[in-house]
């Protein structure tokens, strides 16, 4: 995934307040037990120093995803009176909990959105398209379109005839005239959200002229077939579900692939692996994707510069920073790549040294 989304929370000097809430809508006590929730971290955070104006940025932001039925989670950060950015995870955290420390402690949200993918799911018919852009990890469409081109001759005629090879031709012209437009903003909801991924639901003829139409407008794009379509809300209803079900396969896809081209990367001498090895990368700006693994429990704790956040070490002696701060080693880590242009992905525990590693630009000299 990309880390650029998390460049805001490192853009700040101060402490950073992360809050990682469980926002579920499972009942009808589900906003008063947020409420409760919140109303217990926010004292605890008074109680530790946080300013007013802190929290009440904070409050703006607490809520998740109202009108979303069933598991979610959400991230927080702030500071000096500002709410950083908030992320609506797809599942809970694994406790409610508010973090005070030098800079912002995403893991967490990171490790949930590495999860998800930017899609634009379609729901076509021979009459045009619905067309929703999804950034990773959102629960709501950050583009909607909906096209609607000629109807003319849309249904074949049955009976025979000399004029009947003609108003099949134009049938089939009309279809792919709509076609050749939906995809036109089909590219454009890609483009919005960097999507390459497409999920297509629907009429099967216009489906697959639709796919053929978008593959030349947008070349590298995958169009992926899936139930469900246009035909009212239980056809979209299926959709939804059906486009979930991809997105997790996708998901499953991606990572393998990051792990495969780690260890082939390994084999060239353009991977690392291990605390020590990585931080060095990192401090040469050569790390292309930084790899950790989601069990964090044996992190040791580790220093960073503050006017150089791509330096990490195991002592403060080492980084000659008087203002050099401490924290545990994958929020530092984060925060260097982020900063060095680097990329995400999660890796199986087991897979290197410290559950660490990272796919390099290059070679060390």
């Amino acid at each position: 995934m990309d880390l650029e989304l998390l460049r805001p929370l490192y853009d700040v000097t101060g402490p950073v307040v992360s809050v990682h809430l469980d926002t579920s809508r499972e009942d009808q006590d589900a906003d008063h037990r947020l409420a409760v929730v919140w109303r217990t971290l926010r004292r605890e955070l008074e109680e530790r120093g946080v300013a007013e104006a802190t929290l009440a940025a904070l409050d703006s932001g607490v809520g998740g995803t109202p009108h979303v039925v069933g598991p979610q989670g959400e991230s927080l950060f702030a500071c000096q009176g500002r709410l950083l950015a908030a992320f609506t995870l797809s599942r809970p955290p694994a406790r409610n909990r508010a973090v005070v420390q030098p800079l912002a402690d995403p893991l967490e949200t990171v490790l949930d959105l590495d999860h998800q993918l930017p899609y634009v799911m379609v729901a076509v018919d021979r009459e045009g398209a619905d067309i929703d852009a999804y950034a990773a990890g959102a629960f709501d469409p950050a583009t909607s379109r909906s096209f609607s081109g000629s109807t003319l001759h849309i249904t074949r005629v049955r009976a025979g005839g000399p004029s009947q090879a003609s108003y099949h031709r134009r049938s089939v012209n009309v279809w792919t005239e709509n076609a050749a437009a939906a995809a036109a903003e089909i590219a454009e909801a890609c483009e919005a959200v960097a999507a390459d991924l497409v999920f297509v639901g629907g009429d099967p003829k216009a489906a697959a002229i639709l796919h053929d139409q978008l593959t030349e407008r947008r070349p590298g794009v995958e169009v992926v077939e899936v139930s469900g379509g246009r035909g009212g809300e239980d056809a979209i209803a299926v959709l939804r579900s059906a486009v979930d079900e991809a997105v997790a396969t996708a998901s499953s896809r991606s990572h393998a692939a990051a792990v495969a081209e780690y260890r082939s990367a390994l084999a060239q001498n353009l991977a690392v692996h291990g605390i020590p090895a990585v931080s060095t990368a990192l401090a040469e700006g050569r790390v292309a994707t930084l790899l950790l693994a989601a069990d964090r429990s044996d992190d040791p704790r580790q220093w960073a510069a503050d006017a150089n956040p791509l330096l990490v070490a195991s002592a403060a002696e080492a980084l000659q920073d008087a203002a050099a701060v401490e924290a545990l080693a994958a929020p530092l880590l984060l925060r260097a790549a982020t900063m060095g242009g680097a990329r995400f992905s999660e890796i199986p525990a087991g897979t290197a040294d410290d559950g660490v590693a990272a796919v390099l630009r290059f070679a060390a000299p």
